[in-house]
């Protein structure tokens, strides 16, 4: 698919001698693929390890971060066509996780949130998908799922949440096998309520999703959390320097080669005075030799998302575009995959007080989030460490294109808390946000070549159309009177 997200399913040993989770050694010699032990928590580990190791280079190509000079990305000039369900193969694994686990246990709420995490990105690709009906090949020979349409899904998942969270509220059960949080069953209460949240507000322009009113369980989630307070509660997963539990990107030819910044994401950093531009890019060439400094907002530029990759090629060989910071093809461990974290988390919240669903300080939520994201960076970008003070948070707060007051209309507020939101994602999990968000609230304005528009969604699997075609016609009738495009506008954006 267009994500082509990286996956590297770890083998249960390393991943859990790298997280530290507390699990003997001989119940750890398994194939996290064909895992035949009835011990959930050698599930939980592959789950958790493949769930959270998730970043697309091509979702960056789609949010204008990255640029290709070897050739032409699909995903940089927006004409990619079908998608696949490969993560319904990732779903069969929390199934039989669930399963294992006893009735009501904490693995089977962690299983909730593990089927909502990858219906929500699912069901966003493509809009109606299997749902009720899936994943009941093996226990009702059901091999050719009815689809359930897109309200339905997330009403579906946001209770799946709902249901995570209140078998979680109070549980002393001692679970092993989590390289997430260690076993702090609070922790998680706090991702999964989180991310209730960044589902509700991601349908901003309904009132309702199933017989769920948006803003009112918005509000109700604020107001009996728990959630994030910091970035400890980060739900990220941590590399270390051993072998299947490495950065995903170390050693990566590609980040040494043909991929270039792209001067979108440049210019979205460098006007705004922002030095985690130092942490993420590196100078071009020619200001290096140049001797320009390494905090001269000048001496960073990409290439052109809009024009042939062969003129963003002569401007790369000319030594005028930025690379991807070494660190994140060189440090075997380089920084945490956040599949949603607490900066996220008070920027979702900035929003829902600018929009009127919750009371608060939204200056106080957004200012939080961007000194959080330098806290970030200040912690893993070490060469840089000393322009990402507390102190620059400050400074860079004070900037005219970066300050908060009240002063600010409606609409400039959103572009500002959906900015801040784009600039920390850069090769980070669901690296795909930045996009989603451009098409729920039209900011950024991703640069593109006159006449193309961006793409709501991707086609249906061609495997769909061979093995139940009864269904996925059944789908495309309901949703789009039986067309299957990208430019056909799913739910969630109607």
């Amino acid at each position: 698919m267009m994500k082509k997200y990286i996956k590297y399913m770890a083998s249960l040993l390393a991943v859990s001698f790298a997280m530290s989770a507390c699990i003997d050694l001989e119940e750890m010699n398994v194939d996290p693929n064909n895992a035949t032990t009835t011990n959930p928590s050698l599930l939980l580990t592959g789950v958790a390890y493949s769930a959270f190791n998730q970043t697309s280079s091509d979702a960056c190509h789609a949010a204008k971060m990255l640029i290709l000079t070897s050739g032409e990305s699909k995903y940089q000039i927006y004409k990619w066509t079908r998608g696949d369900f490969d993560y319904y193969s990732n779903l069969r694994d929390v199934t039989k996780m669930s399963e294992e686990a006893g009735e009501g246990s904490a693995y089977q709420a962690l299983a909730h949130f593990f089927r909502a995490n990858y219906f929500y990105q699912l069901t966003l690709d493509f809009g109606s998908i299997p749902y009720t009906d899936a994943l009941k090949a093996e226990t009702d020979a059901n091999y050719q799922p009815a689809y359930d349409s897109q309200e339905v899904v997330l009403a579906g998942i946001l209770k799946e949440l709902e249901e995570a969270d209140k078998m979680l509220e109070g549980s002393d059960e001692i679970i092993s096998g989590d390289i997430i949080y260690n076993g702090n069953l609070v922790n998680w209460r706090k991702l999964i309520n989180a991310y209730r949240l960044r589902i509700l507000m991601s349908l901003s322009g309904k009132e309702k999703v199933g017989d769920i009113d948006v803003k009112s369980e918005f509000s109700k989630i604020v107001a009996d959390g728990p959630l994030m307070e910091s970035l400890s509660d980060n739900g990220q997963l941590i590399y270390l320097d051993q072998q299947d539990n490495r950065y995903p990107y170390f050693n990566d030819s590609d980040f040494g080669s043909g991929r270039f910044m792209d001067s979108t994401y440049i210019a979205a950093l460098a006007t705004r005075q922002d030095p985690r531009l130092f942490a993420v890019a590196t100078q071009t060439p020619n200001a290096e030799k140049a001797g320009k400094a390494i905090n001269d907002f000048s001496s960073y530029d990409g290439g052109d998302p809009a024009v042939p990759y062969s003129l963003v090629n002569d401007k790369a060989v000319a030594g005028n575009c930025s690379k991807p910071a070494p660190r994140y093809y060189q440090t075997p461990t380089n920084e945490p995959m956040v599949l949603l974290g607490y900066v996220e988390q008070q920027l979702i919240l900035a929003e829902a007080v600018v929009r009127g669903w919750i009371q608060g300080d939204d200056k106080i939520y957004y200012e939080s989030a961007v000194k959080a994201s330098f806290e970030f960076y200040q912690k893993y970008a070490v060469s840089v460490a000393d322009y990402l003070t507390q102190d620059a948070a400050a400074e860079y707060l004070r900037n005219d294109k970066v300050a908060y007051s009240s002063s600010l209309s409606t609409d400039e507020k959103i572009e500002r808390i959906i900015m801040q939101k784009y600039l920390p994602t850069f090769l980070q999990g669901s690296v795909w946000l930045p996009y989603y968000e451009a098409l729920r609230t039209g900011y950024p304005d991703f640069r593109r070549a006159a006449g193309v528009s961006l793409p709501y969604r991707w086609m249906y699997p061609q495997d769909e159309y061979n093995n139940n075609a009864t269904h996925v016609e059944a789908a495309l009738n309901e949703q789009f009177g039986g067309s299957d495009k990208t430019s056909d506008k799913p739910w969630w954006l109607q």
